[in-house]
């Protein structure tokens, strides 16, 4: 059994790693957009902020980035705009899969949408849904620079992609969508100009790269912490797995690397992914065989919790995005 774990915070790190994935990602997924290089269609890199500015002497004026137009919906309060919209429209999308046009896609999108949001905000959720595939088609109008390690050309990129964004969301939607990872964006565009500035001294970039390290707020740079921490432990737990490691060797090697204590906390991580992937295969082996239905239902209550549920259509579209891509 093929085994993909991956912790909440490395999930935060695929998410949001830098711009680059929207810059080269996929062209045309799901199904609307323009053809392989040609254009830039994936989005899965957040820029977005509420009253965020850059702080850079280079690219385009920092405001433009600080975008929040005030609405009617209150991101803190909504029901629907909550943290990890974006993911589960991204998760209604891809199942949705492959469309000859936005208009058909968009008709998928409303007999799957009530698998994805509660029916309260099923109306809401779907024309939101409607207006983000209308922003990815639009998006997929975007040229990539072509040197992604040149920041003007990709400061200028993002700038653009913000402008396309605002055409389609109000300020508080805009902020469910995008704001999580903007300052984790900015930062890393901060470290690439100060790389790029030949006029910085040793000492200077130094003193660069601590300021814009100073300017994460306390969340954010804890988060990154955390992240760069499990995404080392997820790529050590990755190999254990293509190498069919024992229970041994793995608490030999995390113990001696993190400790016994997160040798441990590892391996009940291990036990319950692997407990995960087992009740996947069932829940997808029964769906495939029974199809959709009141008995699919039933099964998928007794084998997931409540919470667990939200994840699964997602966790079964990652692993069909998986054995679909070169190299699986």
């Amino acid at each position: 059994m093929r085994r993909t774990w991956a912790p909440p915070a490395l999930l935060l790190v695929i998410a949001s790693a830098a711009v680059a994935w929207w810059l080269v990602g996929p062209a045309g997924w799901p199904g609307v957009g323009a053809g392989p290089g040609q254009v830039v269609n994936a989005d899965a890199a957040p820029t977005g902020t509420r009253g965020l500015h850059p702080k850079s002497t280079q690219g385009a004026d920092p405001a433009t980035w600080a975008y929040h137009r005030s609405g009617s919906i209150d991101s803190t309060t909504d029901p629907l705009l909550v943290d990890g919209l974006r993911n589960t429209l991204e998760a209604l999308l891809l199942e949705a899969g492959d469309a000859s046009d936005p208009a058909a896609l968009k008709q998928r999108l409303a007999s799957l949408v009530g698998k994805h949001f509660p029916a309260a905000l099923a109306t809401r959720a779907l024309a939101l849904a409607e207006r983000y595939v209308d922003y990815r088609v639009a998006l997929g109008q975007l040229r990539a620079p072509r040197d992604l390690n040149e920041p003007r050309a990709l400061r200028d990129a993002m700038d653009a992609r913000h402008k396309v964004r605002v055409q389609f969301f109000d300020g508080a939607e805009y902020d469910a969508l995008f704001a999580r990872e903007a300052e984790l964006d900015r930062y890393t565009l901060a470290r690439l100009e100060v790389a790029h500035n030949p006029q910085l001294t040793p000492e200077q970039r130094s003193q660069a790269l601590q300021q814009a390290e100073r300017e994460l707020s306390p969340e954010r740079r804890a988060e990154r912490n955390a992240a760069t921490e499990h995404l080392a432990a997820a790529a050590q737990t990755a190999a254990f797995n293509t190498q069919n490691a024992d229970d041994y060797t793995r608490h030999a090697a995390r113990s001696a690397q993190y400790g016994e204590a997160a040798a441990h906390a590892l391996a009940r991580l291990d036990r319950e992914e692997q407990h995960w992937q087992q009740r996947l295969d069932q829940y997808s082996q029964a769906r495939a065989q029974q199809g959709d239905g009141a008995a699919l239902q039933q099964l998928l209550q007794q084998l997931f919790s409540s919470e667990e549920q939200q994840r699964v259509d997602a966790a079964l579209a990652l692993r069909k995005l998986q054995a679909t891509a070169p190299g699986s």
